[in-house]
């Protein structure tokens, strides 16, 4: 049996967005090892066609880098020769560079290596992958599995999909229809305040919704200040696959650009996006489900991949009127019905 290393070392929601990458590479019948950043394993873990999940914090990606020696790169180079590889892709952003992951593989033994790469990569790459245009960044990923050779079966949608069954989370969830929301993300600049999301939770509750607050176990604080006695706090009460649970179950989820919003369309849930544009949502946006994208996309951070709002008041989320998440949820919240995928985008 063929074994293939596939690499997305970031965030759990960029590993979630290469789940059609992974599901191409194991249609084929190769074994799939995934190798994530210790951000990104719980959704690893959560994929289908993955067969094991390695872990290592690349000093190059992590945004708390380790500084780099001898002996951690030598211990990595180590495993991954242990694993005997036949091949290896190197997923990465637009920003990030594939190549010191690419000549650690090599030192490895790695004997095949593709990757998107802008940089000339020597001998680093048998494969060097270009993409036009800026597609979403499942398709873009994608693309690199297609050009190395592996391709989604045709009965495979080709959206974001999750390890079934879930958790089973009625003891927390409650009887009932709910709409979700999560207040956090990790980069500030993508996160509204905490006195917007908590009005919008009162806002949503006046229109007859019943909410969920989510949120990791360092968000308790956050999650409680929204709920406030208008909704019903999770904050720090669920594991990822809990969590993916909550959102499955859920008519709509309301979140910034973060991983759960990615989490919520690889469950199949339509997404209310309170999207900051410091990155761009024809990219970034979920993928696959109805989505509304909310926020001004004109706002002066576009395109600056800021990490913390460098616009006084951060109006481009700040100034998203709590009307128009509820105006939002209604259309995307028809139950019992999941609409065909569909981006429905309002600036």
């Amino acid at each position: 049996m063929t074994r293939v290393l596939v690499a997305r070392q970031d965030n759990l929601g960029d590993v979630l967005l290469a789940g059609p990458c992974v599901r191409a590479v194991a249609a084929s019948g190769a074994r799939v090892t995934l190798l994530t950043g210790p951000h990104g394993r719980a959704a690893g873990e959560l994929l289908p066609g993955v067969a094991e999940v390695l872990t290592w914090t690349a000093p190059w990606i992590d945004p708390e880098p380790p500084p780099v020696t001898a002996e951690d790169t030598g211990a990595f180079v180590g495993l991954v020769r242990s694993k005997a590889f036949d091949r290896a892709l190197v997923l990465t952003s637009f920003h990030q560079s594939p190549l010191p992951l690419a000549l650690l593989l090599r030192q490895a033994g790695v004997p095949w290596i593709g990757a998107i790469s802008e940089d000339y990569p020597g001998s680093l790459l048998d494969l060097r992958h270009r993409v036009d245009g800026d597609p979403p960044e499942p398709v873009r990923m994608l693309s690199l599995a297609e050009a190395a050779g592996f391709a989604l079966p045709p009965d495979d949608h080709g959206a974001l999909t999750l390890r079934r069954p879930l958790p089973d989370m009625a003891r927390l969830t409650g009887g009932g229809a709910y709409v979700v929301l999560h207040p956090a993300a990790s980069v500030p600049a993508r996160q509204p305040s905490a006195a917007w999301s908590r009005e919008t939770v009162r806002a949503l509750a006046a229109d007859g919704h019943r909410v969920l607050v989510t949120g990791a176990p360092s968000e308790r604080a956050l999650t409680r200040e929204v709920a406030g006695t208008a909704a019903v706090d999770l904050g720090g009460r669920t594991s990822l696959a809990e969590l993916a649970a909550v959102l499955s179950g859920a008519q709509v989820v309301v979140a910034p650009n973060t991983g759960p919003a990615h989490l919520a369309a690889a469950a199949g849930t339509p997404v209310v996006s309170l999207f900051a544009p410091v990155v761009p949502p024809e990219r970034w946006a979920p993928y696959g489900v109805p989505t509304v994208v909310l926020g001004d996309q004109h706002a002066p951070c576009r395109a600056t991949r800021a990490r913390v709002c460098p616009v006084p008041g951060h109006p481009c989320l700040e100034t998203i009127d709590p009307a128009d998440v509820c105006r939002a949820v209604t259309a995307l919240a028809v139950p019992g019905v999941r609409p065909d995928p569909v981006e429905l985008t309002r600036s």
